[in-house]
């Protein structure tokens, strides 16, 4: 899908959309600096982030255009397709939390979700990372087609109890797949027609096939994102 077609270094994509300013979300970025032409699109406070970065200067300006776009107002795409970023609960980049600093949710425009559709078909819903489903996400997200969704652990002190991490899921701004306040009661009675669990964490047991946990998910209608996935409307 990303092999060069008509020139060794030419590259299909043309844009890319950015969903927050976490290292695992802008790490990428570096991997595309060949001076091929895109559009990267973010929020003014994310593209703030990349400029107080200079690494990130190793993008071209000659050949990538930043383009800042507002909460909650849709844009156009390459492809007839059209975006809208909105805001969910999340937390501020690991990078920049401050000391002694109790709240960690940052601003609106720190975290988001992502919807993407073509006037042809119906919508997508890509949201990464996600620390709670308050009801007017909810209603944006009932009767949608197809949702992926933040599954980094199945429960909120998974990390600490494995010896992995210090942390909890929700100290990390990621609501727990299981429990009465996780990912899969929050979307029982939604009625999206598909649902897939994406950025999960290697200390997750949704991982393993054979899982008590992967079992439960996929009862309970939900699949596994995994490397190579192709999603055909």
């Amino acid at each position: 899908m990303l092999h060069p077609r008509g020139a060794l270094r030419h590259s299909p994509l043309a844009a890319v959309i950015l969903t927050g300013g976490e290292v695992d979300a802008v790490a990428g970025l570096l991997h595309l600096r060949e001076r091929q032409a895109f559009t990267l699109f973010a929020t003014a406070r994310v593209h703030a982030v990349l400029r107080a970065n200079p690494i990130f200067d190793a993008l071209s300006a000659e050949h990538v255009t930043r383009r800042a776009v507002p909460l909650d107002q849709p844009f156009d795409l390459p492809g007839g397709l059209t975006a809208e970023l909105f805001a969910v609960p999340g937390k501020v980049p690991l990078y920049l939390e401050r000391a002694g600093d109790d709240d960690m949710s940052g601003e609106a425009e720190d975290t988001a979700g992502l919807r993407i559709a073509s006037a042809a078909g119906p919508a997508v819903f890509f949201i990464p990372g996600c620390a709670r489903i308050p009801a007017s996400l909810a209603d944006r997200l009932r009767g949608a087609a197809l949702v992926l969704f933040d599954g980094t652990l199945w429960t909120d002190d998974e990390m600490i109890r494995e010896g992995s991490g210090e942390k909890t899921g929700a100290r990390m701004g990621h609501m727990s797949v299981a429990g009465p306040r996780g990912t899969m009661a929050a979307f029982r009675d939604l009625g999206v027609r598909r649902k897939v669990l994406i950025h999960i964490n290697n200390s997750n047991p949704l991982l393993l096939d054979d899982s008590p946990e992967r079992t439960a998910a996929e009862r309970a209608g939900w699949e596994v994102a995994y490397d190579g996935m192709e999603i055909v409307p």
